[in-house]
């Protein structure tokens, strides 16, 4: 019958062919099934649990750039290599030390909030083999240049698959960056039993008022923040982001270097 078809695998490809009107066999596209992973297999089974029993809750804001920028500068002129997602990581943790409410996680047990008992924020490294959140723990103890030497560490030994599990099991809250692959806003999935994650966008020149009237030139990035609805509220939300705000627009005073 026409349209009737048949495949069969060779080394691992698939090879498909449909039967045209008169008999003469069509050749589809070929593809090749890629094995899934563990990882990638347990990352799935995540989420899905997190989409599916979490009550995501989000909420966005706008930061200034230009101070980081500005102080990263002056940094890489005396030697000191800082990232902008070092500041955002310092700025998370001192905004979750400055807004305690938004340091928790939703005890199902229980049913109850639970207070995370230390301030360890786990950032998203990409590998080939799937997604690590390797931990800075007590990151709002820590300066940038300890927290800016903690993330090259571990995202080091993510992309070797050299991790200890108590590097990358647990953890308070996350941070995922896109933003240097052109992406300049998105929402992310919250890793549970963690309360939040904030997703960081990429900076962009934005044209605002300035202080004197007149119009400026400013670097801006929007940050995206996915809250457990259990855990925050509208008020804890916009709390943490103000605080995250505040530290990030004013890198020097608040973002201890050494």
């Amino acid at each position: 019958e026409g349209g009737a078809q048949h495949g069969r695998n060779i080394q691992g490809t698939q090879h498909t062919h449909a039967l045209a009107e008169g008999g003469d066999s069509v050749a589809a596209p070929e593809f090749v099934d890629i094995p899934t992973t563990n990882m990638r297999k347990v990352i799935a089974r995540r989420l899905l649990e997190s989409k599916t029993t979490v009550p995501h809750m989000y909420a966005s804001i706008d930061i200034s750039l230009d101070n980081v920028l500005s102080m990263r500068k002056r940094l890489a002129a005396n030697g000191t290599k800082i990232s902008v997602n070092d500041c955002v990581l310092r700025a998370v943790a001192l905004a979750l030390q400055e807004v305690p409410a938004a340091n928790a996680y939703w005890d199902d047990a229980a049913g109850e909030i639970r207070p995370s008992p230390a301030v360890d924020v786990c950032v998203a490294v990409a590998t080939e083999g799937g997604l690590y959140t390797p931990i800075v723990k007590d990151a709002n103890r820590k300066s940038l240049s300890e927290i800016s030497a903690d993330v090259r560490r571990l995202a080091g030994k993510a992309k070797q698959n050299a991790l200890m599990p108590e590097e990358y099991v647990g953890g308070s809250f996350s941070v995922s960056n896109l933003g240097m692959f052109g992406v300049e806003n998105f929402s992310a999935i919250i890793n549970p039993p963690q309360g939040g994650i904030l997703a960081v966008g990429g900076g962009r020149q934005v044209t605002r008022i300035g202080a004197d009237g007149g119009l400026a030139s400013v670097t801006e990035m929007t940050v995206t923040l996915s809250a457990d609805g259990r855990v925050y509220d509208g008020q804890t939300a916009g709390d943490f982001l103000e605080a995250f705000k505040a530290n990030m627009e004013d890198p020097t005073m608040r973002l201890s270097i050494v």
